[in-house]
């Protein structure tokens, strides 16, 4: 099991092979750096530790607003227990670490978590004004007595894999090509809350989501989903945006699930959608009449 930490207060552990960033996604060229590390650490009788952040460094150094994560913190750990890491420490980043010199965070990491491997991706750099890059790193290494692996980033159609651009695709609805990126569908996490009950009066109950504030909902349109109900998954048709065929003042992107077969109430539950491919984009349709009958292709798109 893996064990979790907020901060190294009273960490002091040794023989890690040690990993940083933000790791927001945990997409397929994380997953390759974590899957090689774990192997170098557990045949050498080490211990992996993927060190993270929360909130993200753009929060802090760029004043980055809005639902934007990938993977806020418990689903980022989740996903980094399930690749078989050992050790997972969310570190609060505030703008006074951002202000310590690459010798001064080393030093301070080297003295919690002993590490023997330092592994990084090709562009990592940190402490401040990025000083510390991977050659002034393996300087420090020679220094203080630790190895760094440089880890090269995973390709696809000629571009180099990334949280920025999964974040572009999500946000443009293209969530196939995104879950390319990240080896799995891209799931989003909410409680069923009560909305306006224009669902069920049209016959076509919904279960309205409440997403919180980190998390990246997809661009506006009609999605087919997987839901997951406790330990039960249910297709649905999933509405992301604000409703524009219904006078609506609130022009709040609403989350609106209609899950096919199914018919239990959900209010006040944690359910759990899995964006496979988006159908169509948002359009406002003349007519509630129209709107159904699109409706009910978007249902048989998504059986």
């Amino acid at each position: 099991m893996v064990l979790l930490y907020k901060s190294l207060d009273g960490v002091n552990i040794s023989n890690t092979w040690l990993t940083i960033g933000s790791f927001d996604g945990v997409h397929i060229g994380h997953q390759k750096l974590i899957r090689e590390l774990n192997t170098s650490a557990h045949q050498t009788g080490g211990r992996s530790v993927v060190l993270t952040f929360h909130p993200h460094p753009a929060v802090i150094l760029r004043g980055r607003t809005g639902a934007f994560y990938l993977t806020p913190p418990q689903e980022k750990a989740e996903l980094l227990e399930q690749l078989g890491v050992d050790i997972v420490i969310t570190y609060p980043f505030t703008f006074e670490l951002s202000q310590s010199t690459a010798r001064e965070y080393i030093s301070f990491l080297l003295g919690h978590l002993g590490f023997q491997q330092l592994w990084v991706g090709y562009d990592f750099a940190l402490g401040k004004g990025r000083e510390g890059n991977v050659p002034y790193l393996q300087h420090l290494g020679e220094e203080f007595g630790y190895a760094v692996h440089v880890v090269e980033p995973v390709m696809s159609n000629g571009q180099i894999v990334s949280s920025s651009l999964i974040r572009n695709l999500i946000s443009e609805g293209a969530v196939a090509d995104a879950n390319k990126l990240l080896g799995r569908t891209y799931r989003v996490v909410g409680e069923v809350v009560h909305g306006d009950g224009r669902g069920k009066r049209i016959g076509i109950p919904t279960a309205n989501l409440d997403t919180g504030e980190e998390k990246l909902i997809p661009g506006a349109g009609v999605y087919a989903c997987r839901v997951q109900i406790q330990n039960k998954f249910w297709p649905a048709a999933v509405n992301v945006g604000t409703r524009p065929t219904f006078e609506n003042i609130d022009q709040t992107s609403h989350v609106e699930a209609h899950i096919l077969d199914f018919s239990n109430e959900l209010y006040n539950q944690q359910i759990a959608l899995d964006f496979v491919e988006r159908l169509r984009g948002e359009v406002k349709y003349q007519t509630v009449e129209d709107l159904l009958r699109q409706i009910q292709i978007d249902i048989d798109q998504t059986r």
